[in-house]
């Protein structure tokens, strides 16, 4: 992860967190221990909680907490009080003195929510925060409109390089990585149903079909369905789907997509796989109630949902995020650009959030440029610049002579 080391030494020199607390609900694992460690070369004290219960690897939670400073609250496959009760030691752990974060880096919105809603009195003392994913943004988005948001969130998950970086490239392949190693399916032939077709979805949909599959794209958004057409998938009603697909893939951000409705018509063998942050979008108390038996771990992270008329569905990684249960989430190449426009924000948070509103904010367009061109700088790509005449053209109403 050049750019994030890179990111380290800069910050070790300039110290931009010197002084502040940061509280992060991050994926426990070996990137974001990078971005962990270049919070602290900063100058922050930092606690950490897990993002998804299924996601921490241990190792590395015991190694950020003996060997580096950090407060981790997480261990993998903690239940659901347990999480939340990690989230909130984070938030009030004694590195913090006890008064809170200054600032926070969420991933899905829990931590901003756990804040505002049973730690309210922390809320005084924070600046602000950075959003990593388009679930949370989408949170974050519901509390401003309704006044709630406390704090500047800066929106890390919608610059350009990430949504082309991470939430296509990224989460295209390690979607596809996690239900390959969950399945151990030839993906080539068969139908694959892929549900939303955002950044995530275009991402898993292209690297399905160049693996040999026929990808059908189901959307409630006619912009993104025109899209899907135009590059050549088949978009259809979940519906009519539902009896098509031999693989299904959820990437929505939003709950109970694939219901009783559609599981009641799906092939035997069908598999349901979750690409989005939260474990809704899968009606998982639905498949249970269409069963008359559970065959837990048929395969690692592979249960069997066995029906009255004999069809068996699997499900994968118990419908939550596959790329992150079943494998190990985004190629580190991925997170270094991710993580690296995340820090810079948060550095750039640091010193300017007196400036901006309780609302959520983009990242400043200078610096995902920044972030871009460090990385093409770190793989040896030089690109052009534009001249003093092409600068003035550009900024010109006039016409030339």
């Amino acid at each position: 992860m050049p750019l994030l080391r890179g990111l380290a030494r800069r910050f070790g020199a300039e110290r931009p967190f010197e002084g502040l607390t940061v509280s992060a609900c991050l994926h426990v694992t070996a990137e974001t221990a990078m971005l962990a460690r270049l919070l602290r070369a900063g100058g922050a004290a930092v606690s950490l909680a897990a993002s998804n219960p299924l996601s921490t690897q241990d190792d590395i939670a015991a190694a950020l907490a003996v060997r580096h400073g950090v407060s981790v609250f997480a261990r993998a496959g903690e239940d659901r009080r347990t999480y939340y009760e990690h989230i909130a030691l984070a938030l009030r752990c004694a590195a913090h003195g006890g008064h809170g974060p200054d600032l926070v880096i969420d991933d899905g919105g829990d931590l901003v929510n756990t804040l505002h809603t049973e730690l309210a009195e922390l809320l005084p003392g924070v600046r602000g925060g950075c959003e990593s994913t388009t679930t949370g943004v989408l949170r974050l988005r519901r509390m401003a409109a309704e006044g709630a948001l406390a704090f500047p969130v800066i929106a890390a998950n919608d610059t350009a390089a990430k949504r082309l970086v991470d939430n296509t490239r990224g989460t295209g392949q390690s979607v596809i990585d996690g239900l390959l190693r969950a399945s151990g399916i030839l993906l080539a032939g068969k139908t694959v149903v892929v549900t939303g077709f955002g950044a995530c979805g275009v991402g898993i949909a292209e690297c399905a079909r160049g693996l040999g599959a026929g990808v059908i794209v189901t959307e409630v958004d006619p912009v993104r369905a025109l899209d899907a057409v135009l590059r050549g998938f088949r978009v259809l009603p979940l519906a009519e789907a539902a009896p098509l697909g031999e693989v299904f893939i959820t990437a929505t951000g939003t709950a109970e997509v694939i219901g009783a409705a559609h599981m009641a018509v799906m092939r035997d063998g069908a598999i349901l796989a979750n690409a989005g942050h939260f474990d809704a979008e899968i009606d998982v108390r639905a498949l249970a109630g269409l069963a008359v038996a559970v065959h837990p771990d048929v395969r690692p992270h592979v249960d069997a949902y066995e029906l009255g008329d004999g069809r068996r569905l699997l499900l994968l990684a118990e419908g939550r995020v596959v790329n992150l249960v079943a494998a190990e989430g985004h190629p580190p190449e991925v997170m270094d650009l991710a993580f690296g426009i995340e820090a810079l924000a948060l550095a750039w948070l640091a010193g300017n959030a007196g400036k901006l509103s309780p609302d959520v904010h983009p990242v400043p367009a200078d610096l995902d440029a920044e972030a871009a061109r460090l990385v093409l700088a770190g793989t040896g790509t030089s690109i052009d610049t534009l001249t003093p005449a092409q600068q003035s053209y550009l900024a010109s109403w006039h016409l030339g002579s």
